[in-house]
């Protein structure tokens, strides 16, 4: 069964997308029943409503506070899951960020629950990280804002357990936490389960990857027996399906296919840039975009040196990384979304989950490991519809995993250019010219402050003698100050650079058939092919073995050679002269989990 798209669909602000285009949804396993599939028909035609939500059937509340965030239509997510969670049934969702997946089960869940007057929780949210869970939490909040008396709890670790029990305590609807904490909890008894009638667990796979497989199953095992449950996943690896096969009960099974959403949404480049002049070249990027700007890099210490380096240049800048106290986190991402912080410098583990509107611009410094690394930091542009912008740094090393990057993603990612003096003075000049104008444009509310521009024109009209044009030349002055307004720097770097990437390149064309007969001579003598029990079947790709096999063994990621993944192993050519306890190492290697 196949649904009509609707191309009137508005974004929410956390996970959706303006053109519905970019969708093909498929609904599998349903319920043969007629009154199943007869309401999933009404619900797709809901084009020519003024609000496609009201077909659900959703109280007055939920469509206020839908109305008063501006949402009109559902996403073919929300179109397919919300009808059957509202029956009362198990599903199994697989849908990428973006996708509006946080709505499709918080709204039929805040209606279930709306004539909910019991002390205990009803429903678990279990999500993989604190942002995400409390970015879950905002969500259910927000939609249920015009609803009187109901009430979510987010517990996650790094904050204090004393306010955590303190609002357990109280009347709560919906709990959403990260496994750890929720554990917790369970076990000191501070969290009664026991009317627990649905769970749902938000980015399976993401969860499974940072080793949680054992806590969801503990978590599953004690809560009550009878309970609807509702699993979403960006991938359906084999671990995945196990859970789904041992816990839900029939499940209506949805999957979003998502096709280049991140093209149409936000523009992909990259540039050519040495390690010794990254620093140099992410300065100069900021030069014409420097405000909502998330940079990525691998390492904490290294947020923390960028960051320094930024805030001497005269930029708004904060750290985010794994050893930033939770409390002091949130506090970050805040004053982000408020505008009092313009650049931010982040690890992927402490982005992840990070919801923030006004996100122009994505720096990835460090090339990202894998597809799924790269697509979460540049959904954190592009949000509710907006366009955004990525741009990806790539060292000389670098080059293969992006031509990897552009097959796994089936997008070209457009080539630019470190920005020189000329283009930076050209933006500087663009901007002073832009800020005079809109300032002169601007109605001056404030009489206090009216009175007091006129009082000192007319005091260097009297007292100095000056004109208009005089009076315009020192307040531009005023507002360049004492330092040169252009940049002077030394950029020859960039044209010696860009000089020779495209020499190498045309070296590199003229010789390929001769270099790749060499590699195969050279692979014969000098390499040996081992096979390995994981494949497509478990979502590996070509980047995760490299990693892992450097990560676990002593193995230069330059002297891999060719790997070929098949469905259920794969075969990597290494050196043929490896120690035997490097071979030992590699029995025992895992890729992703």
């Amino acid at each position: 069964m196949v649904l009509k798209k609707d191309s009137n669909s508005l974004g929410s602000e956390q996970e959706n997308s303006q053109n519905e285009d970019s969708y093909l949804l498929e609904l599998k396993n349903f319920d043969t029943k007629k009154e199943i599939e007869s309401q999933l028909l009404e619900v797709s035609k809901g084009d020519d409503n003024e609000n496609g939500f009201l077909d659900f059937g959703f109280n007055k509340s939920i469509i206020n506070a839908l109305i008063n965030k501006g949402y009109k239509n559902p996403t073919p997510i929300q179109k397919a899951a919300i009808p059957e969670l509202m029956l009362g049934r198990d599903l199994l969702g697989q849908a990428q960020t973006g996708t509006g997946k946080t709505a499709a089960f918080a709204l039929p869940l805040i209606e279930k629950l709306k004539d909910n007057k019991e002390l205990n929780a009803k429903v678990l949210v279990m999500t993989p990280t604190r942002e995400l869970a409390t970015q879950v939490a905002e969500s259910f909040k927000s939609y249920s804002s015009e609803s009187s008396n109901f009430k979510t709890v987010a517990i996650y670790g790094g904050t204090d357990y004393r306010n955590q029990i303190s609002a357990l305590k109280r009347k709560v609807d919906v709990v959403v936490g990260t496994p750890g904490r929720i554990m917790d909890h369970i076990r000191q008894g501070t969290f009664k389960i026991k009317d627990i009638n649905c769970l749902v667990l938000d980015e399976a796979d993401e969860m499974l990857n940072m080793g949680f497989l054992e806590d969801i199953e503990w978590i599953v095992d004690q809560l009550p027996e009878n309970k609807q449950m509702v699993l979403f996943s960006a991938t359906m690896p084999n671990e995945i399906r196990n859970i789904a096969k041992k816990y839900l009960n029939d499940p209506a099974e949805i999957l979003i296919k998502s096709v280049k959403k991140e093209t149409q949404l936000i523009s992909q480049k990259f540039l050519y840039v040495q390690r010794h002049h990254k620093l140099d070249a992410l300065k100069r990027i900021l030069e014409l975009n420097n405000e909502g700007v998330i940079i990525f890099v691998r390492t904490k210490l290294l947020t923390t040196s960028i960051a320094e380096a930024l805030e001497n240049s005269g930029h708004s800048v904060a750290v985010l990384n794994g050893d930033i106290p939770q409390n002091q986190r949130e506090n970050t991402v805040d004053r982000l979304k408020k505008g009092f912080i313009n650049i931010l410098v982040a690890t992927d583990v402490a982005a992840r989950g990070l919801d923030v509107e006004r996100i122009k611009l994505v720096v990835n410094y460090d090339f990202p490991f894998d597809k799924e690394t790269y697509t979460h930091r540049i959904g954190r542009t592009g949000r509710a519809g907006r366009s955004g912008e990525a741009i990806l740094f790539v060292n000389q090393r670098e080059k293969h995993f992006l031509r990897n990057l552009e097959n796994s993603t089936r997008t070209k990612i457009e080539e630019i250019n470190i920005p020189s003096n000329k283009i930076i003075n050209e933006k500087r000049m663009e901007k002073l010219i832009d800020n005079v104008n809109e300032s002169s444009l601007a109605k001056d509310e404030n009489e206090e402050n009216k009175a007091l521009i006129i009082d000192v024109l007319d005091n260097l009209k009297e007292k100095f003698s000056m004109d208009d044009s005089n009076i315009a030349m020192a307040a531009i002055n005023l507002v360049i100050g004492n330092k040169s307004f252009f940049v002077n720097d030394d950029d020859s770097w960039i044209y010696k650079q860009n000089n020779t990437d495209r020499n190498r390149s045309n070296r590199n064309s003229n010789n390929r058939m001769r270099n790749s007969n060499r590699r195969n001579n050279y692979q014969n003598d000098s390499f040996e092919t081992y096979k390995f029990n994981f494949g497509k079947f478990d979502g590996v790709r070509v980047a995760n073995i490299i990693s892992s096999i450097c990560n676990s063994t002593n193995i230069n990621g330059r002297s891999i050679g060719k790997i070929q993944i098949f469905n259920d192993y794969s075969l990597v050519d290494l050196p043929r002269d490896l120690h035997r306890e490097t071979k030992n190492k590699l029995k025992k290697i895992k890729v992703r989990n």
